[in-house]
């Protein structure tokens, strides 16, 4: 029985490795996205603290500081979210390729298996027209 050999081996070889890179940009996008939401989250609560401590001081000269930190956590905030934004989107951008890549490597790993079913089916064929063969070259019918 012969062999079976894939044609579009390097193929799928190729399409393998264009996955694997596009799991990797996908694993570095998710860790910045995910970094990002914290970098959010921790902002949003010095915010949260400060604007407490705001409320809480009687000196003027510390709420207008206070004040001031907090424009500046805002103006911090609002760049911070546009990036997550950003990262959102690129994510986003990276599962969909992803997908793609994955699709086109599924749609040759089944070529392949289908060629090899195929292949099997047909040496099993071939293997069996041979034994037919054998059998019959080897019988001699007995004469009445």
């Amino acid at each position: 029985m012969a062999p079976f050999k894939f044609k579009l081996q390097q193929v799928l070889e190729y399409r393998t490795q264009l996955e694997d890179q596009a799991k990797l940009v996908m694993a570095e996008v998710q860790r910045k996205y995910e970094k990002q939401v914290q970098r959010v989250d921790g902002l949003r609560e010095s915010f949260a603290e400060n604007q407490a401590l705001m409320s809480s001081t009687s000196d003027p000269a510390q709420a207008w500081i206070i004040r001031n930190f907090l424009q500046g956590v805002r103006q911090d905030i609002s760049t911070a979210e546009h990036r997550l934004l950003t990262l959102a989107q690129e994510l986003h951008s990276a599962r969909q390729d992803l997908t793609e890549k994955s699709q086109e490597k599924k749609l040759l790993e089944k070529l392949k298996e289908n060629q090899a079913k195929r292949h099997a089916h047909e040496e099993k064929t071939k293997e069996q027209q041979q034994l037919d063969e054998t059998a019959t070259l080897r019988f001699k019918a007995q004469a009445f």
